[in-house]
C-alpha cells in the first residue's frame, strides 16, 4: 500500500493525471474506510492526495466531522493512550526534582493540551512537600490563537485558571495564573515578554534596599514546559531561503537560553516530517502514523464515537503533512537528534531522567495496552510503541 501511495504521489506531483487516477481508484478498493487499520492507514492517506491533487485550500469543503472537545472531553481523551500522559509523566518528575528547596517557582506553559498537565503537577507538589510549606506557583500559560488539531482548538481561559486555582487551593498550594495569548508564527514572542518584564520587576524588588525582607527573598525558579507544540514554530532553514538567518527554532532556544532558565522541558513526536519532498514526506508519515491507527484497537471499540474523533484528528494531521505546502503546513516535526542538535547549539545541555522518573512512567504505561514501552536514549527517554519510537522528553539546562 505504501508503494502504491508514493507512485500516486509522484504522479500527482508531475501532473500525470491517468496514472493517478488509476492508482486512487486501486487504493479505493483496497482501503474500505472499514477496514483493517491498515487500509484505514492507507484510505487517510488516499484522501490527503486527493486534496492535494484537487489542491482545494485548507480543507474546504471536506467534512472531516472534527469533534471540538469540551475540557472534561479533553482531559478523557487525553487520559485514554500515552500519547500525552508520557509527556507529563516525565516533565512533572524532572520538574519536581528542579524546584526542591525552592519557595518561589514560575512555571511557562507552552502545551497543546491546555493545561491537563498542570493538576499532576500539583497534585504531586502537594505530595511531596506534606508537612512543609510548598513553593508558591505562578503559573503562566500561552494561550496559542492559531495552532495545529483543530480538535483541540477552544478554551476559556478565564475559566480554565479560576479552576486551576481552585484545585491548588484544595491541595494546599497557592496558584497564580496568567493566560498570555500567543502564536508560533512569531515565536512565542508574547510569552517570551511577559517572562522576562517579570524578570524585571523580580530583579527590581530584590535590588530595592527598603525592602524590608531582603533577606527572605530568593529568585524565583523558572521552568520553561513544552509539551507538542514547538513543532509549530515555523521551519526554515537559512538553506531554502537565503533572506533567514536563522531558523525560528534556533532563535526561540537562544531566546529562552538569554532568559536564564533553571530547567526546559521539551516533549515531542520523534519523527521527520520537515522534508521539501513530498514522497519523502509521505513515506516517513506512513511510517509513523500507523501506530495511532494500530494502537486505537487497543482502547476505543470499533463504531464508537471517540474513536471517529480519534481517528479524524489523525487524519486532519495526515492531511496537513501531505496536502499543504508553506503556511499551510504546520505538522513539522522534527526528529529527536536534530532538536537536541539545536539546544546544544543554543548553550544547553540535557540533564538525563533519574530513576524515579523511569519508574513513574513505566507505572503510567502499565494502565495501558501491553505494546507500549519506554527507552533511554542517552539523556532522554521515549515512548516505544512494538518497538518504534513514538514521542521523546528532554530535560534542559543552561550549559
Amino acid at each position: 500500500m505504501e508503494q502504491l501511495l508514493v507512485h500516486c504521489a509522484q504522479a500527482i506531483d508531475n501532473t500525470d493525471a491517468t496514472p493517478a487516477q488509476q492508482i486512487l481508484w486501486v487504493l479505493n478498493n483496497i482501503a474500505p474506510p472499514d477496514g483493517d487499520s491498515n487500509q484505514r492507514l492507507t484510505r487517510a492517506f488516499l484522501r490527503a492526495l486527493i486534496l492535494r491533487a484537487a489542491r482545494t485550500p485548507a480543507s474546504c469543503g471536506m467534512n472531516l466531522n472534527i469533534h471540538k472537545f469540551s475540557l472534561l472531553d479533553l482531559a478523557n481523551f487525553v487520559h485514554l493512550t500515552p500519547w500525552h500522559r508520557f509527556g507529563f509523566t516525565a516533565a512533572n518528575s524532572v520538574i519536581l526534582e528542579a524546584i526542591e528547596g525552592r519557595t518561589v517557582v514560575h512555571i511557562v506553559d507552552l502545551s497543546v493540551t491546555h493545561c491537563m498537565q498542570i493538576p499532576t503537577l500539583i497534585d504531586s507538589i502537594a505530595t511531596r512537600y506534606q508537612g512543609r510549606q510548598p513553593p508558591t506557583v505562578t503559573l503562566t500559560v500561552g494561550a496559542f490563537t492559531q495552532q495545529g488539531p483543530p480538535m483541540f482548538d477552544f478554551v476559556c481561559y478565564d475559566d480554565l485558571g479560576v479552576k486551576l486555582i481552585n484545585f491548588a487551593r484544595s491541595k494546599g498550594v497557592v496558584l497564580e495564573f496568567k493566560a498570555v495569548p500567543t502564536t508560533p508564527s512569531d515565536g512565542f514572542a508574547s510569552v517570551l515578554d511577559e517572562v522576562r518584564t517579570r524578570q524585571e520587576q523580580m530583579r527590581f524588588l530584590y535590588g530595592n534596599p527598603h525592602h524590608h525582607h531582603q533577606e527572605e527573598l530568593e529568585e524565583e525558579a523558572l521552568i520553561i514546559n513544552c509539551q507538542m507544540s514547538l513543532h509549530y514554530l515555523n521551519h526554515v532553514e537559512p538553506e531554502e531561503d537565503p533572506s533567514v538567518v536563522m531558523s525560528m527554532r534556533s532563535m526561540f532556544f537562544k531566546a529562552l537560553r538569554s532568559l536564564a532558565p533553571t530547567m526546559v522541558v521539551v516533549v515531542e513526536e520523534d519523527v521527520d516530517f520537515t522534508s521539501r519532498n513530498l514522497v519523502g514526506r509521505l513515506r516517513s508519515a506512513f511510517n509513523y502514523f500507523w501506530i495511532p491507527f494500530d494502537t486505537v484497537d487497543t482502547f476505543l471499540p470499533w463504531g464508537s464515537k471517540q474513536r471517529e474523533w480519534y481517528e479524524a484528528d489523525i487524519c486532519w494531521k495526515i492531511e496537513n503533512v501531505i496536502s499543504h505546502e508553506g503556511d499551510q503546513r504546520v505538522e513539522r516535526q522534527e526528529p529527536r537528534t536534530r532538536w537536541s542538535q539545536r539546544m546544544m547549539e543554543a548553550e544547553f545541555r540535557a540533564v538525563g531522567f533519574m530513576g524515579e522518573a523511569m519508574t513513574e512512567v513505566k507505572a503510567m504505561l502499565e494502565e495501558h495496552a501491553t505494546g507500549w514501552g519506554s527507552k533511554k536514549e542517552e539523556e532522554d527517554i521515549v515512548l516505544t510503541w512494538k518497538g518504534h519510537n513514538v514521542v521523546f522528553a528532554t530535560a534542559l539546562v543552561p550549559s
